[in-house]
């Protein structure tokens, strides 16, 4: 099933639903990385664990750490991504932290087969191309 709820601390206001992938696809991965035409800063990590999808911004709140690479442990019922840098830990479902730090997480759900992540920008499982210079 899909998580998320808009009541939580942590989640994106505003923003539309983006089309990411058949869910049948995107469940065969623990964490897929969601690019951004904004940049590395506003990518996104869609997690697959215990039969649920979560999605939080894929920079740690702490250094930029890449948490796709992190590992995923459940602690007391809670699932938490820890950040391959620094150890840090953020909970998969509200974005908090042992720590002061919050990681934004984001709304998704599953409709007919297919995941949707709120976000405010599309986002894409390829990279976005580089906008040439002027």
């Amino acid at each position: 099933m899909a998580s998320g709820s808009g009541d939580d601390e942590g989640n994106a206001e505003g923003g539309s639903w983006r089309l990411v992938g058949p869910a049948a696809e995107l469940s065969s991965k623990r964490c897929r990385l969601m690019y951004s035409p904004l940049g590395r800063g506003s990518d996104v990590c869609l997690f697959y664990v215990k039969g649920e999808f979560f999605a939080m911004d894929a920079r740690c709140a702490h250094s930029g750490g890449p948490l796709c690479d992190g590992d995923i442990e459940e602690a007391d019922g809670v699932l938490k991504v820890f950040c391959p840098w620094h150890d840090y830990d953020f909970e998969l479902r509200t974005g908090k932290s042992g720590t002061s730090l919050q990681q934004k997480v984001y709304e998704v759900k599953l409709e007919d087969g297919n995941v949707y992540v709120k976000h405010t920008t599309r986002l894409s499982l390829q990279p976005f191309p580089a906008d040439p210079k002027s």
